[in-house]
């Protein structure tokens, strides 16, 4: 299919969700909760099937016809992930099984063999879990010591803090390009420059931003990016690490086991070339193929048509929000043109406890995100315990944006009646 506008783009592609014309409580579903998972196309889910129905087999380690097409298949969509994020070689792309095991595969091979007592590792306070707790292992293993940029009046991270944070002790800045919570757009390649400048690497946790606007690596200049398939309408259980060719030559195998290796004899082994180095034991074949799937259909969209339409749903949903009062909503707003953040929403209502939110909302089929979202310590740092988040991808719409606005405030009215009766 070929898109020709932005304004039409949910209505070209609703149809390739058949999870999107299911009901929830005898209500259509709206789905708004895309920065925890994407739906996934048909494209996706039929490429899977055929994998699995058609030539089923382990890859590189067979002479036989099926053993071969599912290598070609596998190896191919290796190729695609490298060119969606404009990598300078295929080798630099190694399988995961998401961006969680891709930063600890840095953690462990990179971290636990470069750190010293007394280096540095620079996060944010706005960083998930995922890009916190593998560096506090480094941290208690190797004696560095992790420090933390903090946010701006307008929820954004302090790049002059930052500036000020980093010194020659800076061994590592690892960040996020998009928050989960806050929805701000960090400035990785500014980051980046800085970082390199005081000898520091750089890694970037792109979940948020690769479904959503082009990414080049190259541009950014980072020595790592880490992504989920599950984010970008690929299966579960598939991710990946990109890593600069000479850094990953030059780190140790995280995971020993078959495929990983040259040679292996009773006292010592050898290790395979990259990215195979990395890539222990059978890995995910069928959701590897489909991620090529998924890049694809992305690809056919268009990412910038993607996120210009996302940038549309952002000026609508936030209009429609800023005209709830009891609501605060956290990070950043976006400008006229829903520019400046991401397209999603998260938000208090006031005594309304998010779970008790989330829970009314499902009722009318309206699926938002409650809780912490794996940012715990950027929840303390603004005072809450939780929120609600309402997050969009390319297959909203306006439509659903008024469905979910309309049962907000109905939801928000009861409360109020509640409380006061």
């Amino acid at each position: 299919m070929t898109f020709t506008t932005t304004k039409t783009l949910a209505d070209k592609v609703r149809a390739d969700f058949p999870i999107l014309h299911q009901e929830v409580n005898e209500k259509t579903l709206v789905y708004l909760d895309n920065a925890a998972t994407s739906q996934k196309p048909l494209l996706v889910l039929n490429t899977l099937r055929d994998y699995y129905e058609q030539y089923n087999a382990n890859v590189h380690r067979g002479a036989h016809t099926l053993s071969a097409k599912a290598t070609d298949a596998y190896e191919a969509a290796r190729d695609k992930v490298a060119k969606f994020i404009n990598a300078a070689s295929r080798q630099e792309i190694v399988y995961t099984r998401n961006a969680s095991e891709a930063i600890n595969l840095v953690a462990y091979s990179w971290g636990m063999n470069n750190l010293q007592p007394g280096d540095e590792i620079i996060l944010s306070v706005m960083e998930h879990h995922s890009n916190i707790v593998p560096w506090q292992f480094v941290a208690q293993k190797t004696g560095a010591v992790l420090k933390f940029i903090e946010l701006t009046p307008e929820e954004t991270l302090d790049l002059e803090q930052f500036k000020k944070l980093i010194s020659e002790k800076t061994k590592l800045v690892s960040v996020v390009h998009i928050s989960n919570t806050l929805g701000c757009i960090n400035p990785v390649a500014e980051i980046g420059a800085i970082a390199h400048s005081y000898g520091a690497k750089f890694l970037v946790d792109a979940c948020q931003s690769v479904p959503h606007f082009p990414i080049n690596v190259q541009k950014i200049d980072c020595d790592w990016l880490v992504a989920s398939g599950h984010k970008m309408c690929a299966p579960t259980g598939i991710g990946f690490l990109y890593g600069k060719l000479e850094l990953l030559q030059s780190m140790p195998p995280f995971f020993g086991g078959g495929e990983m290796i040259a040679e292996v004899f009773l006292d010592h082994s050898t290790y395979a070339e990259l990215p195979h180095k990395f890539e222990a034991g059978t890995p995910a074949i069928g959701e590897a193929i489909a991620l090529g799937a998924a890049i694809d259909y992305l690809t056919n969209i268009g990412m910038d048509k993607i996120h210009a339409y996302e940038a549309e749903l952002t000026a609508y949903l936030f209009q429609q929000l800023e005209q709830i009062p009891q609501i605060r909503i956290y990070g950043p707003k976006p400008n006229a043109q829903g520019e400046g953040r991401v397209a999603s929403a998260t938000f208090t209502a006031r005594e309304v406890h998010p779970n008790d939110l989330s829970t009314l909302l499902d009722q009318e089929g309206v699926a938002i995100r409650s809780g912490h979202h794996c940012t715990q310590p950027l929840h303390r740092y603004l005072g809450l315990s939780g929120s609600a988040r309402a997050s969009l991808s390319f297959y909203n719409t306006r439509e659903e944006i008024d469905i979910f606005i309309k049962a907000l405030k109905e939801t928000l009215d009861f409360f109020a009646e509640f409380s006061n009766s």
